[in-house]
């Protein structure tokens, strides 16, 4: 099997890479190999073409390839609620929330997520072409290979960009070397309210893998929770991982940052969480019309959450 994921130095997809280098896939009986595919919309095409039997990226950019959600279902949370961070210079010594900063200013946003802070931006009263705010790619993250939230943290360091928005391992890196300051932290509550419903990590496969190998299925389900509980245990865990894939700064900051996203290490797709990204979807045209909750999540391995047997 091949799991995909847009974002290798990362915290937001950490439990598929754990789940990956800890052989736990392989524990619940699939073999999977990890590969870096940028951006999550690129990805969903590739697990559209057959390409990939599994994305780990931001559920609402499943859309982008299975239009109205036909095709492609959610098997489970990854993490909770969205999770990207509003970084600007920290020359512009913005205050945590007041989102005026970014007028005029140039953020830098992948494809996919750029529609969250899109989104938020419009909740808060700022129209980006009203208020010239330029929200594109960061120069670079089109390189294979590139991790986008270091390659952010870096083009901010090096003045091509006024801020970004990106993972929590771009907002550290940026925080660190003392060139950006945290504006928004949408997962813990900063933001127009209910911004950090609008999507979030999630393990994401096609009808067709579902109906022909639902056994392989079932066993990336229980290979991400085991992963997610076992860096509950030992968030430690994180650095030992990571040492094996993260240059090592990134590295050495990885375990805290894991520290700080445990609440959030719940495979559970609730009704709720399905409403308001079909909202936001909506919002955001990405969307026709209502879809069933049963229609957006694969329910049949909804028991496997909770740890029940297959």
């Amino acid at each position: 099997m091949r799991l995909a994921i847009p974002d290798l130095i990362s915290n937001s997809y950490f439990p598929a890479i754990a789940a990956v280098e800890q052989d736990l896939f392989a524990a619940e009986g699939v073999e999977m190999q990890l590969e870096l595919v940028f951006p999550v919309t690129r990805a969903m095409h590739a697990l559209r073409e057959g390409e990939f039997d599994f994305i780990v990226g931001a559920a609402h950019a499943t859309l982008a390839a299975f239009p109205d959600w036909q095709g492609a279902r959610l098997v489970a949370a990854a993490a909770q609620r969205m999770y990207w961070f509003l970084v600007m210079r920290a020359d512009l010594h913005a205050t945590r929330g007041d989102l005026s900063v970014v007028k005029g200013r140039r953020i830098g946003a992948a494809p996919g997520p750029d529609a969250g802070l899109v989104r938020l931006l419009r909740e808060a009263g700022i129209d980006a072409e009203r208020d010239a705010v330029q929200i594109g790619p960061v120069p670079g993250s089109d390189q294979p290979s590139v991790s986008f939230g270091v390659t952010a943290a870096q083009a901010l360091a090096d003045g091509k960009l006024d801020g970004f928005w990106a993972n929590g391992m771009g907002a550290e890196v940026a925080v660190q070397r003392g060139v950006g300051s945290v504006v928004l932290d949408t997962r813990r509550g900063d933001g127009p309210p209910p911004s950090w419903h609008y999507t979030f990590p999630a393990l994401v496969t096609t009808e067709r893998l579902i109906a022909d190998d639902p056994a392989a299925v079932t066993g990336a389900v229980r290979g991400l929770i085991r992963a997610q509980s076992a860096l509950k245990a030992d968030p430690d865990l994180a650095t030992t991982v990571a040492q094996r894939v993260f240059p090592p700064m990134e590295a050495g900051l990885i375990a805290e940052l894991i520290r700080r996203d445990l609440p959030y290490y719940d495979p559970t797709i609730s009704p709720e969480t399905v409403a308001a990204l079909n909202q936001f979807a909506r919002d955001m045209h990405f969307l026709s019309g209502d879809v069933p909750y049963d229609h957006v999540v694969a329910t049949q391995f909804a028991h496997l959450w909770k740890g029940q047997p297959a």
